[in-house]
């Protein structure tokens, strides 16, 4: 049996009296004693803390690093510029995932940001496609602990804590700062529809960090409620909405795709011949129209036979309604058409609706 890893937060969480899980290779806290509802609903109406320090990040330097970057991810690194932020994917050559992620430039580095369950498949990925461009890899993973601060009020809870003018930070960049007097690359991103920032220092740094910013008034916020917030945002989790056999064209993320960057990239000729011929499955978000709670794994039914499962689902605190993800074939994938999920053995109705579920969050857009 494989040893869990631990956060350099994982003490603070057992003194906290969260309940801890196995997850992602990881020992990590799911909720605390206030639950996962009320987790939930405070990074809505207020701020919430998460340790995300598990996630992987790699570090690429040299002269090649743009042009390598762009070679094994499927956006397009040259439309970013230093100090930019960009949503993308690291593909097999068949067009499936190995891992979603995100990508950092920087004056001199790109960093990239990879779901710590792929951690080491990326990691083998990108070294295998490193071939003879002038760059020089590092997987700092162990060395950062990352925490995301999310919710309306996020800015104002932060800004007395560092001298950087936070509102100057645009949505999907970054800087450099200082914050409670640690060092951090401080990025307006996140993963809840809400506001807020994802703070990256040095792994023996974030227990001063959490501790400045619960003491500010943050409240820790576990896997929990972290999953159902991203799903009321119709955000994709490696291992539901996505994975090694499905392609961006079928999970809704052609914009992350540039086939005509300029750049060959692993996977482009096997997503332009999809794009060609059309894809026969599309990605879809669903509400029950009766009570029930959709998990991951229950079969859905469409014209009285199974097409997929319930890829995510759960019963939407801020919606009080039952929401889920599935596939269904590419011409039933359209607002309005009805279909069935099957919940403990009965079948239940459900309908395609619009994403994201929850629109009613502070997340800026500029």
């Amino acid at each position: 049996m494989t040893d869990l890893k631990r956060t350099p937060l994982f003490e603070t969480h057992r003194a906290l009296g969260a309940k801890i899980v196995p997850f992602a290779g990881y020992e990590m806290p799911v909720q605390y004693p206030a639950g996962i509802t009320a987790e939930h609903n405070a990074v809505r109406t207020g701020c919430g803390i998460f340790d995300v320090s598990h996630m992987g990040e790699f570090e690429i330097t040299g002269p090649d690093r743009n042009a390598f970057a762009n070679r094994f991810t499927c956006n397009d690194v040259g439309a970013l510029e230093a100090g930019g932020v960009q949503y993308s994917a690291i593909l097999t050559p068949q067009g499936t995932f190995v891992d979603d992620c995100t990508v950092y430039r920087f004056d001199d580095k790109i960093m990239v940001v990879v779901n710590a369950s792929n951690r080491a498949r990326a990691w083998e990925h990108i070294v295998d496609l490193k071939l003879g461009k002038n760059v020089r890899l590092r997987d700092i993973s162990d060395d950062i602990g990352l925490l995301a601060v999310q919710g309306p009020t996020a800015e104002a809870l932060v800004q007395p804590l560092t001298e950087t003018i936070l509102r100057d930070v645009g949505y999907y960049k970054h800087t450099t700062g200082r914050i409670a007097g640690v060092d951090c690359f401080v990025s307006r991103t996140g993963y809840t529809g809400e506001d807020g920032f994802e703070l990256y220092c040095r792994a023996g740094d974030t227990k001063q960090l959490w501790d400045a910013l619960t003491a500010a008034g943050a409240q820790p916020i576990g896997l929990g409620a972290r999953d159902s917030l991203r799903l009321e945002m119709g955000y994709a989790l490696y291992g539901n909405e996505i994975d090694d056999t499905i392609t961006p064209l079928e999970a809704g993320l052609a914009w992350i795709v540039k086939l005509d960057k300029g750049a060959p990239f692993e996977g482009a000729e096997a997503l332009r011949a999809q794009k060609a011929r059309g894809v026969t499955r599309k990605m879809v978000g669903f509400r029950l129209t009766e009570r029930g709670f959709p998990r991951h794994g229950y079969p859905v039914h469409l014209d009285g036979r199974q097409v997929d499962i319930v890829r995510s689902g759960t019963v939407s605190p801020s919606l009080g309604y039952a929401i889920g993800t599935t596939y269904l074939p590419a011409e039933a994938a359209k607002k309005g058409t009805k279909f069935e999920a099957e919940i403990r053995g009965e079948r239940i109705p459900a309908e395609v609706v619009s994403r994201p579920f929850y629109t009613s969050g502070s997340v800026r857009k500029d």
